[in-house]
């Protein structure tokens, strides 16, 4: 059975994740489309536009055949752990190829640079200087923009688990806020959702313009603030990233600011990027502990959102090579399992009674199925 393995977010699923999965299918001519996604919050720091199950529905009905979850505490970590964690659930699902957008769509290029024997101090020195992450990357690798940095990432870790990767060229601005052309950036639709404006011609997931809240940090934030000035610093610092006193500046700008737009540009300097500030905020709004985090077990079950029949084929696929599949929420490990229920609780308190009690208990039944 050849398997193909894409990294994704869907937040929301666009025209231009829809050119990404047909060009995947051409490249590599796969029995099964597996993707790795992202839950209910995402990897720069943010909550998902909506809830994983709607948009795990859109992509098995949009060409992938199998959906497994990214965990919570690597969903929102920084771009090599983000990358290395997702490629490596991709590997315990057998995927021989992956397939990921680029910037440049230099693919020998990246895999020399994945290659390369980049010291973690030497990046933790650069960073010292004042530097983000991908600056500080960029000044040992050369300038990259953000999907050749997660590409760098795919890379290594590609070469780790013997999985051979693949680019296409990725057809928009990562931040771009047009909306002139049918592709589109998931920037672009969620800030036009938010200003109601029309989506239908840049996703198939039109009808997001009917939800009747889009979660961002503003309907988080109260929650975070009172956290952040009622909290004892000790009790703050044992959360996962918060380190070197950045606690001291997330509590001095949470004592100025009510808006949570306001906070995070405040907190964003030229030592801690936007994606940074946000991460860490995610891990202190679910109160995710240093210990936790390091004493989560090896990941050795395959957390599925979702499949179709090819898809099926896959999950009896795994059974018979005796891999773990959790299809249901009992089936997760429990670590995993107590992040995974915490995120979902917090994540739907923003709603309405209604969609709130629906988000919460689709959590516990069971993958969305599409046969």
């Amino acid at each position: 059975m050849k398997i193909t393995g894409i990294v994704t977010e869907y937040n929301p699923f666009h025209n231009g994740h829809q050119y990404h999965i047909e060009k995947t299918r051409q490249l590599t001519q796969p029995d099964v489309l597996v993707a790795v996604m992202s839950g209910h919050f995402v990897q720069r720091g943010e909550p998902a536009i909506c809830d994983k199950w709607t948009r795990t529905e859109t992509a098995l009905r949009h060409g992938v055949d199998l959906v497994i979850e990214l965990p919570i505490a690597y969903a929102t970590q920084s771009a090599q752990t983000f990358a290395f964690k997702s490629v490596e659930i991709l590997a315990l699902a057998q995927v021989t190829d992956i397939v990921f957008g680029s910037e440049s769509n230099d693919l020998e290029t990246i895999k020399e640079i994945a290659d390369l024997n980049i010291s973690i101090d030497g990046l933790k020195e650069s960073m010292r200087t004042g530097l983000s992450y991908p600056k500080a990357l960029g000044l040992l690798s050369g300038e990259y923009d953000p999907n050749d940095i997660l590409g760098i990432g795919y890379c290594r870790a590609a070469m780790h688990f013997h999985i051979t990767p693949h680019t296409i060229q990725r057809t928009n601005s990562y931040h771009s806020t047009d909306t002139d052309s049918s592709i589109a950036s998931a920037t672009a639709i969620r800030k036009a959702l938010k200003e109601h404006r029309p989506i239908g011609h840049m996703t198939p997931m039109h009808f997001l313009s009917d939800q009747s809240v889009y979660p961002d940090w503003t309907l988080y934030y109260p929650l975070l603030k009172h956290m952040l000035l009622t909290l004892p610093k000790e009790s703050l610092r044992e959360v996962f990233l918060v380190s070197e006193g950045i606690e001291s500046h997330l509590i001095n700008q949470a004592m100025i600011h009510d808006d949570a737009h306001a906070f995070i540009d405040a907190c964003v300097n030229r030592r801690y990027s936007k994606a940074r500030i946000q991460r860490t905020m995610v891990h202190l709004l679910l109160h995710h502990t240093k210990t936790q985090v390091k004493e989560l077990p090896p990941i050795d079950t395959l957390r599925i959102l979702g499949f179709n029949a090819q898809g099926l084929k896959a999950l009896q696929f795994y059974k018979e090579k005796e891999i773990k599949v959790a299809s249901r929420f009992n089936q997760i490990p429990l670590p995993y399992r107590r992040m995974e229920h915490k995120a979902t609780q917090i994540y739907a308190s923003v709603f309405d009674k209604i969609e709130k009690d629906r988000i919460i208990s689709r959590e516990s039944a069971g993958p969305v199925i599409l046969i």
